[in-house]
């Protein structure tokens, strides 16, 4: 695989094309007030309609706007987000429980008399003015909230065309533990939107076949990519056909139904687009493909490591070009130390491998 010189300006950041394993490339994300965390990202891109728990989320992920400010009304504004929250989860409770599929909603009871302490303590901090423990209480709720909204999604809400009936899929979400060198890391595969690129990946991580494969390319402030596997392949050969297996590019846009393959943006004429699924956190789990084709992605994969100042909102290029299948949600810190002296010493899969089905 042949390294790329560290990208040393914003300039070099815009000319790139897309990202594979030779040249990398940055994607595009919409102008304005982008979302930048992983957890909030996902949280957003589950298939649910549920109302009154999508405007408690949205009601504390705004407060992130405030809490580091010094201005008086801070607490204002944060009082109210707390009140606002104790009042929906008291008199909503019961049409939150009925929009959860009735095998499930003993967990979401349970759920949401958690939540209903979490918020109370909450408006408790704003009320004492405790911005550290404001904040760790509303990481709790929001995980809260993020939980009940999963136990929204009943059946896998679209058809994956028969064209890839031979590919496995990921019909849901998973939880993987990546053991580095430098320490552990977990992070949310997410099926409902890239099922095609999650399941490739989570299969992979069930066959080992990441375990001690180092990262092959460390960029600063860009990406990390592993993947490569020992010897002249630079992919996965499927024992049943000694051939390559490839995943084709798969990306989901907002009031879209299912994903577009094979299909980048500037080919849709989505020049604007911001997909369900954006390189937008520190920890974005992105599939590679090569420079002559954006179908032959197999194994290959690499962590965005967002850096605001030089990869800002609406100037990076990998959104549209990539498809993005997840994020790094707990011990983001570990991206930054890591390096090409570092590997990969196992992907775990902790949770959700029974979605992940070998074909249709």
């Amino acid at each position: 695989m042949p390294n790329t010189p560290l990208m040393t300006s914003l300039i070099t950041v815009l000319a790139m094309l897309f990202l594979n394993w030779g040249d990398p490339v940055l994607a595009a994300l919409p102008a304005g007030s982008a979302v930048t965390d992983g957890a909030a990202i996902l949280r957003n891109a589950l298939p649910i309609q549920q109302k009154d728990l999508r405007q408690m989320q949205y009601t504390l992920e705004a407060t992130s706007k405030v809490v580091g400010s010094s201005k008086g009304n801070r607490w204002v504004v944060l009082n109210e987000a707390a009140s606002s929250s104790q009042f929906l989860v008291i008199t909503r409770k019961k049409s939150i429980l009925e929009a959860i599929p009735e095998a499930r909603r003993a967990e979401g009871d349970a759920l949401l008399e958690s939540l209903e302490e979490s918020v109370q303590a909450l408006g408790e901090e704003a009320s004492k003015q405790n911005i550290d423990g404001f904040i760790a209480l509303r990481r709790k709720s929001l995980k809260q909230i993020g939980d009940l909204e999963a136990l929204l999604v009943n059946d896998f809400p679209y058809t994956i065309p028969e064209e890839y009936d031979s590919l496995p899929r990921l019909l849901g979400r998973a939880t993987v533990s990546i053991k580095t060198t430098k320490g552990s890391m977990s992070a949310v595969i997410d099926g409902y939107n890239a099922p095609l690129t999650a399941g490739a990946f989570v299969d992979l991580a069930l066959k080992g076949f990441y375990d001690g494969l180092p990262f092959t390319r460390a960029e600063d402030n860009y990406v990390l990519q592993s993947g490569d596997p020992k010897g002249p392949e630079s992919g996965y050969i499927d024992p049943t056909t000694s051939q390559e297996r490839q995943v084709p590019l798969e990306i989901r846009v907002p009031e879209e139904p299912t994903p577009f393959y094979n299909q980048t943006f500037e080919d849709l004429g989505l020049y604007k687009a911001t997909p369900v699924l954006p390189f937008a956190a520190l920890g974005t789990l992105g599939w590679a493909h090569s420079h002559q084709a954006i179908d032959d992605g197999s194994s290959q994969f690499f962590l965005f490591l967002y850096e605001a100042e030089l990869t800002p909102a609406g100037l990076n290029l990998i959104d549209g070009r990539n498809a993005a299948f997840g994020y790094v949600v707990e011990n983001t810190e570990l991206l930054k130390e890591l390096g090409v002296d570092d590997r990969i010493l196992s992907i775990e899969v902790v949770d959700g491998a029974d979605l992940l089905k070998p074909h249709a």
